[in-house]
C-alpha cells in the first residue's frame, strides 16, 4: 500500500510541476528571417519540385507522342498543317 501511495504522490507532483516548454515561439517569423536567407518553395530550388517520395525532381516539359496539327489562316482559307 505504501508503494502505491508513493507512486501516486510522485506522479501527482510531476503532473503539477509547471514546465516552460512552448509549442509556438512568441516572436513572429518575419522578425527572425535574415536578409541573407532566400526562401525557396519546397526546398528544392528554382526549376525543381518535390516528387511523390519527397525527393527533388527537375521540372520537365511533357512531350506527347504523335502528330502535331495546326490550323493556319491563308488567303485561300484555313489550312491544316501536320508534322
Amino acid at each position: 500500500m505504501s508503494k502505491l501511495f508513493l507512486k501516486l504522490a510522485f506522479g501527482g507532483a510531476v503532473a503539477l510541476t509547471a514546465f516552460s516548454a512552448q509549442a509556438l515561439p512568441s516572436a513572429s517569423q518575419d522578425s527572425l528571417v535574415s536578409s541573407d536567407v532566400i526562401q525557396v518553395a519546397g526546398g528544392c530550388g528554382r526549376g525543381f519540385h518535390r516528387g511523390p517520395r519527397g525527393g527533388c525532381r527537375p521540372n520537365a516539359v511533357v512531350v506527347v507522342p504523335g502528330r502535331r496539327c495546326v490550323v493556319r489562316a491563308t488567303p485561300r482559307g484555313p489550312v491544316r498543317v501536320c508534322r
